[in-house]
């Protein structure tokens, strides 16, 4: 598990800046990276994927939610809202 952590690390920055340019398949590896120790943004980054017309990140989000409280994912996806509302997204990917 502790090496696993590192390999997350590099992932998310290497993935991040394409994820917030709305890169479907970059939002899914961030959900990926986080879906090991942070369940809000794992969530948020799979709903943003599928969101985006990712198929499977629509099953990963659904899996991250049986592990997650009501109020969980109301944060996530209140971050949802606020990553597409503040970002520059292509309005084809997150209209």
């Amino acid at each position: 598990m502790a090496s696993s952590i590192p390999g997350a690390r590099v992932l998310i920055e290497s993935r991040k800046q394409d994820a917030l340019k709305g890169d479907p398949g970059a939002c899914f590896d961030m959900g990926v990276a986080h879906s090991s120790g942070n369940l809000i943004e794992a969530h948020k980054w799979f709903d943003l994927a599928a969101l985006a017309g990712y198929g499977p990140a629509e099953k990963c989000r659904a899996n991250i939610a049986w592990n997650m409280s009501a109020r969980e994912i109301a944060e996530a996806r209140r971050r949802t809202r606020v990553v597409r509302q503040v970002a520059r997204f292509s309005t084809s990917l997150f209209a």
